[in-house]
């Protein structure tokens, strides 16, 4: 009986039909996490503002299930860092980044957020690329990258969470270094004393 007090109709298919999904445990964890990665709110300079454009109708990230910018580490499944990362910033980033649960991923997003933009030379008070200090899985390059630069580089952060092998252990997608420099001394002074567990010594 349903609600309207009438008998539902017996189902149609038959038993053993094509109604029968077959896949494996990481294809299904990975199709339901690529399609669901929630950004967290990370912008810094003039890149955000691209950033902020991408998130709106015009573009709108929601399509591909990453329109849910969130405003705290630990309902965030990525950080989009787009802009310039000071020496002051970088403590604040890493503390972050730690918050997040994990599996988590990062965007570099511009040239400032990946090098060091034009504060690359000079800079003194500007941390030479994000990937010092927190592991990048993507680099959108651009100063500032337009709204479809920073799409494609989310297109690639999926396809990246794909291939992952999460009842192998492997829940960032790919084994091996993430990022250039992560985890090594850095030339800037005042990193290395900000993060101290960033020196090896053997």
């Amino acid at each position: 009986m349903n609600l309207f007090g009438k008998s539902a109709a017996p189902s149609q298919a038959p038993v053993g039909g094509d109604n029968v999904f077959l896949s494996r445990i990481d294809e299904v964890v990975n199709w339901g996490r690529k399609n669901s990665l929630w950004p967290m709110t990370f912008g810094l300079a003039c890149c955000a503002i691209e950033m902020m454009a991408t998130g709106a109708s015009n573009y709108d990230l929601e399509r591909f299930g990453c329109g849910v910018f969130r405003a705290t580490p630990r309902q965030s499944d990525f950080m989009i860092v787009a802009g310039t990362v000071t020496l002051k910033m970088a403590t604040r980033l890493k503390r972050l980044y730690d918050q997040m649960p994990d599996p988590r991923w990062v965007i570099s997003m511009g040239s400032c957020a990946t090098k060091g933009g034009p504060y690359w030379k000079d800079g003194y008070h500007v941390l030479k690329g994000v990937d010092r200090v927190v592991p990048v899985d993507v680099y959108v390059p651009g100063c500032p990258p337009r709204p479809e630069a920073l799409i494609d580089g989310l297109i690639k952060l999926q396809n990246k969470v794909a291939v992952a092998r999460p009842t192998a252990g492997d829940h960032q997608g790919g084994s091996g270094k993430r990022g250039r420099q992560v985890g090594e001394p850095n030339e800037k002074l005042g990193v290395d004393e900000a993060f101290p567990e960033n020196n090896k010594t053997a």
